[in-house]
């Protein structure tokens, strides 16, 4: 429970389900005086009255230590390597559904629940992981590393709901929560600010370096690049006369390239840690299918090769600002297949 409105009344509805219900709240970082949106006191209190209310246990649990090693760290990591990273896929991987769910299990805990707006289905043998019933809050993006094991033992009540509706429910209940705000960017990040989180655990990514057009002529300086992505337009510092994107991340010269819109257009893209919901590809060779590359991007129609724990992405029309470290997910209608980490945009 990370004291807002969905997990709230996702927990809510399997008690008046007749589930025995125990509402967890994770504590996942440790940073004094600073409250981290879904992490901190306010909604540590927040869960905790919504609890009360419904009448059922509430526990703390810390895992900020594991949190730090599978999500800081990985994402610290990226930074460094000048990719664009993703600590929601991270998060939901490694701790909602890594060592949270072995919590449970240590507890003899049958079901693991979370406010997610995603559906599963089982049909045919297998679990399916497909779209909210709601388009507009759709979390499956972030949820495509779970796999056969994680959606036996998840339940997401708020998945076939649209938010208006999870709020009603709220308010029906009473709960405080019913109007509080959705978070927004890292639910860890005080503020939003991402890049000074993470600077704040490595002050090394603040490091000066050039913003260079294409051809390597200086523009300008930046104070990290860490503070940029593919595809960014605003706060780069410079004016080139025309509008200028990110175009390229390069670490090993700590260089920031900015050039036209158009250099930022990619045919596909290879990811690496790829997962499949089903444990193994839809087939052997390429196959068609929709792929995502950003969290609110749309689907776009491109051809997918499995090449073991890696994919190889042919869009049918190429797209821009395809990002390294960003997920590309692959998706056959409403039925999410699986994902990785894009490594490589190919030109």
């Amino acid at each position: 429970m990370s004291g807002g409105v969905d997990s709230s009344v996702a927990a809510c509805l399997l008690a008046e389900a007749g589930y025995d219900v125990l509402g967890c709240h994770l504590r996942l970082v440790h940073m004094d005086g600073v409250d981290h949106g879904c992490c901190g006191p306010t909604a540590r209190a927040d869960a905790e009255a919504v609890a009360r209310i419904a009448g059922f246990p509430f526990e703390v649990l810390d895992l900020s230590e594991v949190f730090e090693e599978a999500v800081i760290d990985d994402a610290l990591a990226e930074l460094e390597a000048g990719r664009t990273p993703n600590p929601c896929v991270r998060c939901n991987e490694r701790i909602k559904f890594g060592a949270f769910l072995a919590r449970a299990d240590a507890l003899g805990i049958d079901l693991v629940a979370t406010g997610h707006y995603v559906r599963t289905e089982r049909r045919d043998g297998r679990w399916r992981l497909l779209r909210a019933a709601d388009p507009g809050k759709d979390q499956s993006y972030v949820l495509h590393t779970l796999g056969q094991r994680e959606l036996a033992r998840a339940v997401f009540p708020v998945g076939g709901m649209r938010k208006a509706e999870t709020r009603e429910v709220a308010a029906r209940l009473g709960l405080p929560v019913a109007r509080k705000p959705d978070s927004q960017e890292l639910c860890f990040a005080p503020r939003g600010d991402a890049a000074a989180l993470f600077e704040a655990w490595a002050p090394h990514l603040r490091r000066e370096g050039e913003i260079v057009d294409p051809e390597g002529n200086v523009l300008g300086r930046h104070d990290g690049i860490a503070r940029f992505t593919i595809g960014q337009r605003r706060g780069l510092g410079v004016s080139t006369g025309d509008r200028a994107y990110v175009v390229e991340l390069d670490a090993r010269r700590n260089r920031v390239v900015v050039g036209p819109g158009e250099l930022l257009l990619r045919r596909g893209l290879v990811a690496d840690r790829v997962s499949w919901v089903a444990g193994e590809p839809p087939a052997a060779g390429p196959f068609e299918a929709e792929v995502r590359i950003r969290s609110r991007g749309e689907d776009v129609p491109a051809v997918v090769e499995p090449l073991g724990d890696r994919i190889r992405v042919e869009f049918r029309v190429p797209q821009r600002a395809v990002a390294p470290g960003q997920s590309a997910v692959v998706y056959r209608g409403e039925e999410l297949l699986g994902g990785g980490r894009i490594v490589e945009a190919i030109r």
